[in-house]
């Protein structure tokens, strides 16, 4: 399997690619020579400017990721993808013990875990018809440190995390690679209430690309991912008191 993959000349898909990170991602594989991009969304009329910017190259797709219908019919429509981006999200600010945080928490789960784990069944056998591809996993540093003022949806990103280190070791027999990218707050609507230096989409969608060329399996895009990856490595346990009380 190769430990590399070349952006010109593929032909990829982006889910939640109507704002943010997606919409930067779809913009920055146009950019760097993507023959085609599927772009999905759950209003597809929200893609029209987009593909109005970017030209024909650019494929609108309806694509809800909880729903099964459309996540079947989107693997139909992309038959000849060789990277999937699963960037679509939610977060809420929940601890997991407020009034509504078990909806919350379910939400987060549905979306960013089980819709991974949707899209991923249906795309490793595209994959495995075109003789191979790559999967692009958008987590977050929270999959390794738990902020408990929204530890449900850290706990969300823990589990694509997880999810896809177990699916790396089983595809990489059939010429597929997985990739996490674990990027710190993101200037996108979703991070609009916290109040720190944030990285922008179009900073996080070029460290993606440049960590696929070199053959990356784990992306940390901007220098808090960086600096709190490194902590964690050194003492997980001194990391996990020092954010035990974020946000509280």
């Amino acid at each position: 399997m190769s430990s590399t993959t070349t952006i010109a000349g593929s032909v990829a898909l982006v889910t939640g690619a109507n704002r943010g990170i997606g919409k930067a991602l779809v913009e920055g594989l146009i950019k760097a020579g993507a023959k085609k991009v599927y772009a999905g969304a759950r209003n597809v009329e929200t893609l029209r400017p987009l593909q109005i910017a970017l030209g024909d190259r650019v494929v609108p797709l309806r694509l809800d990721v909880t729903n099964a219908a459309e996540v079947a019919s989107a693997a139909k429509a992309a038959r000849d993808v060789t990277l999937v981006f699963n960037n679509a999200g939610v977060a809420f600010d929940s601890t997991g013990l407020g009034e509504k945080d078990f909806d919350h928490a379910r939400s987060e789960m549905e979306v960013n875990y089980f819709g991974v784990l949707a899209m991923m069944r249906a795309f490793a056998p595209v994959f495995e018809r075109q003789g191979g591809g790559t999967f692009i996993n958008v987590a977050s540093i929270v999959s390794m440190v738990n902020f408990p003022s929204f530890g449900t949806y850290s706990a969300s990103k823990a589990a694509v995390w997880s999810l896809s280190i177990g699916l790396r070791g089983l595809l990489a027999g059939r010429n597929i690679r997985v990739v996490t990218v674990h990027p710190g707050p993101v200037d996108t609507d979703m991070a609009a209430d916290i109040e720190m230096e944030k990285a922008t989409p179009e900073q996080v969608t070029q460290a993606i690309l440049e960590g696929l060329s070199d053959g990356a399996e784990e992306v940390f895009p901007d220098a808090m991912a960086r600096d709190l990856y490194q902590q964690w490595r050194a003492d997980h346990k001194a990391v996990e008191r020092a954010t035990a009380g974020v946000g509280a």
